[in-house]
């Protein structure tokens, strides 16, 4: 690949990364009307069940999705020598582990307080699941790309990294989409404006996904 062609791989790269900047802080501001507006504000020390519930929602979107996927377009999002670009990948993803531990924390808490059975759903099954591979991943990232390691078995298991990564990112993206139209559905929210809402606020999530995605595909290409 010449020069002409990888620099107009860079290009595209850089364009779709506002794109995902925009789409996910949309969905945050989304986020926030519907929980503070139609659902009564968050509280994870709440009496009411449904407060902690929506802490749940907030943290695994602002706290786990997004932090994600800026940890992931961090090469394209700040200009810096590539270890410093390294250690922000690596403390993005701390952010997004740590929030949302409390995320799912509080999901935890408000099936206790709601009487309602913990792991019951399939948002439950593949979010679960998706968070604990997450951590794995990040700590293999961790010692095979921070610690001292050859440059040959750096090179060798990047790719795996990136593509665990990717498909990581999907299957948040999956875990948020069925966790809205699971409450889309217990809630009969069907031709109200909070339904619409929520149906915004999940393609915001998508796009916000795919942006990010796009741009990690790009970069392979310069």
């Amino acid at each position: 690949m010449d020069a002409i062609e990888r620099e107009w791989y860079r290009r595209r790269a850089s364009s779709i990364t506002p794109v995902a900047h925009f789409f996910g802080i949309l969905s945050i501001i989304l986020l926030l009307v519907w929980l503070l507006h139609y659902r009564g504000g968050l509280g994870l020390d709440s009496d009411n069940p449904y407060r902690i519930l929506n802490v749940h929602i907030f943290l695994m979107f602002f706290g786990f999705i997004f932090f994600a996927g800026q940890a992931m377009m961090v090469h394209k999002s700040i200009n810096a020598e590539a270890r410093m670009q390294k250690l922000t990948h690596m403390l993005m993803h701390v952010i997004a582990i740590t929030l949302g531990i409390i995320g799912v924390y509080a999901a935890f808490k408000y099936h206790y307080k709601a009487n309602v059975t913990n792991m019951y759903s399939l948002h439950s099954w593949i979010g679960l699941g998706t968070f604990i591979v997450y951590g794995i991943q990040w700590f293999f990232g961790f010692v095979t790309f921070w610690l001292p390691r050859p440059g040959a078995t750096r090179a060798r298991l990047a790719p795996w990294h990136v593509c665990f990564g990717r498909a990581l990112l999907y299957f948040a993206i999956c875990t948020a989409e069925t966790g809205l139209m699971q409450l889309f559905t217990i809630l009969k929210l069907a031709s109200s404006s909070e339904g619409r809402l929520i149906n915004f606020t999940g393609l915001a999530i998508l796009i916000f996904g795919i942006s990010v995605d796009l741009v990690i595909a790009l970069s392979h290409y310069y």
